[in-house]
């Protein structure tokens, strides 16, 4: 049980980081409620093929419907579950969606879960934040005070669609990952991807399966050793749009039906107010100590936000870190202190000409990060 003056929290999400949180809160006895928007546990991590739910709430997804996970077991084990020993090393995401489900049902979390719960508005007002969420079913509004706030909504909802010169000329249709589902769609198309990530490659080898030909523009300089089939074609940027195709800086030029921008997504929390203290760019939100606790505000901490890392792993080291602060095992440093830690990661990035959305980059100190969460 909580004990009867310990901090009230609100988690806002129920997908991984808000699940992971709720388990270690649960653990400590710590009060928290969990606020999520959908009616369905796990976030992006649901299938569905469609775009909003049977309540008409978004559903903030990226999945399709082959993906596979690309990282192993032990990346992506939520602690004190074991993933299943038949599942398969590299498993379908939907497995892994069942496997999330299941962790949420075995630790009880749903009975502290509010579903169709619409986040509209996090403020401060003196020593509290108060929470305004709308009941998507029952069509209410409500307002909460809360002593702590986890942010465990992700940034993998808002797309980043990018603009190029002439695209109102094109004729064929746009998509973003976001809501690509199936390939079947574009059996014999000429499609245009537009991307080097991880979600380009998914889709790419999903495509080749159907596309006429797959046209891929991106100027990554990975070197990738991958033979692809002669349907595959490798391209520059965009240069420009025309009725029936797209010209790239090359100047060469190929007919597209299809383009599907695999873009990434931009931060936005649009139910920040400004009385939080944060700056939300659509590349990094600042300033955070940590790439966690909110410098202003630190009762307030954003999970998830970092890039190139296992983010189960991250966010398992970052909720174990929240929790202890929570519990009062250590105390932050001063405001003073945070800032002055903050600000030299940004004259470091700034010195080297690195762009702002490297100070959510893990990158090599992953490995400090997955050690701490292993402890």
């Amino acid at each position: 049980m909580a004990k009867p003056n310990g901090p009230r929290v609100c988690i806002i999400g129920a997908g991984i980081a808000g699940l992971t949180s709720a388990k270690y809160l649960k653990d400590e006895g710590i009060d928290f409620t969990v606020l999520e928007c959908s009616y369905y546990v796990g976030g992006m991590w649901r299938y569905a093929g469609i775009d909003y739910d049977e309540f008409d709430s978004i559903l903030h997804t990226a999945m399709f419907a082959d993906l596979r996970l690309n990282l192993p077991h032990p990346a992506m084990e939520l602690r004190g579950y074991p993933l299943p020993k038949h599942m398969h090393f590299f498993s379908s995401a939907q497995l892994y969606y069942y496997y999330i489900q299941r962790y949420a049902e075995h630790f009880n979390l749903m009975e502290h879960i509010q579903l169709l719960q619409n986040v509209t508005s996090v403020r401060r007002e003196g020593n509290a934040w108060k929470v305004i969420h709308d009941n998507v079913l029952m069509n209410t509004v409500h307002e909460d005070e809360y002593d702590f706030i986890i942010i465990g909504t992700g940034h993998f909802s808002n797309a980043n669609v990018p603009k190029f010169p002439n695209e109102e000329l094109f004729k064929g249709d746009f998509l973003h990952t976001k809501n690509y589902r199936i390939p079947n769609d574009y059996e014999n198309h000429r499609v245009l991807i537009v991307g080097a990530g991880t979600s380009a490659w998914d889709i790419i080898i999903d495509m080749l399966k159907y596309a006429k030909t797959v046209v891929h523009s991106h100027h990554s300089k990975q070197n990738i050793k991958t033979k692809f089939p002669d349907q595959y074609i490798r391209k520059p940027d965009i240069k420009e749009f025309k009725e029936n195709g797209v010209v790239f800086v090359d100047d060469t030029y190929e007919e597209i039906d299809d383009v599907i921008y695999c873009t990434g997504f931009s931060y936005t929390y649009p139910y920040l107010d400004p009385s939080c203290g944060l700056t939300v760019n659509k590349d990094h939100v600042l300033p955070l100590y940590k790439r966690l606790v909110n410098i202003n505000e630190p009762s307030m901490v954003v999970l998830g936000l970092v890039r190139r890392a296992c983010h189960v792993v991250a966010l398992d080291a970052q909720v174990h870190y929240t929790t202890a602060l929570l519990k009062g095992d250590f105390k932050l440093p001063s405001k003073e202190e945070m800032m002055n830690v903050w600000q030299k990661e940004v004259d470091n990035i700034n010195c080297n000409g690195r762009p702002m959305s490297d100070l959510h980059l893990l990158g090599d100190k992953e490995v400090i990060i997955t050690q701490f969460a292993l402890l």
